[in-house]
Order: structure tokens, then sequence, then C-alpha cells
């Protein structure tokens, strides 16, 4: 998987929509570039349902529970929006793999 991070974005505002779809490795540090890209879109509409898709992406532990708390507390952390506008974000996670499983199957 490549490791540098892929953001495409799918906006209807007519039904107040959106899609956030990220690609690659996400990590504490590339997360903050994914929040700005959700907060640019979060302010094309008030009241936009916002989707987050990371499913196909490789999401480092502790950056999937900072996208979480967004999606619980309906803000962006105050270091990317200082206005803290309301942001009603989804955040559809990678399903996880066990990877001794996998590569038992693999072997066999």
């Amino acid at each position: 998987m490549n490791s540098k991070l892929n953001i495409v974005v799918r906006i209807d505002l007519d039904h107040a929509r959106a899609l956030v779809i990220a690609k690659g490795h996400i990590t504490v540090h590339s997360v903050n570039a994914l929040y700005v890209v959700v907060k640019r879109a979060n302010s094309l509409k008030e009241g936009l349902d916002l989707k987050l898709d990371i499913t196909h992406a490789r999401v480092d532990k502790e950056a999937l529970e900072m996208l979480r708390t967004a999606s619980e507390t309906h803000h962006l952390p105050a270091r990317i929006d200082p206005k803290q506008a309301p942001c009603t974000i989804h955040v559809l996670a990678p399903r996880r793999e066990h990877a001794p499983a996998r590569r038992a199957l693999i072997a066999a």
C-alpha cells in the first residue's frame, strides 16, 4: 500500500451530503491534512452530512481515535477550526484484518 495520502471529495449540495475518501497511510501527522479537507467541505453548506471513508486506508490506531473523537463531538480539533463550527462527520473505518490468520491461510 502506498504511504502517500490520496484524498477525493464528492459533494452533493442539493442533498447536503459530502463523501471524503482517503487512501494511503493515515498517521497522527497526516490526519491534520484530512481535517483541513473535511473543514473545507463542511464550510460549503450548513448542516452538511459528511462521511469520511477510510476503509481502503492504513490507519494508525492513534489517528483513528482522533477521527472518532471528531465524529463523537461533532467538532474538528480547535487548532484546525478555531471557530468550532458544527461538523457532522461519520467515519467509515477500515475492517481490521487478523494478519497472523491471513498469513496462515497464505502459507497453507
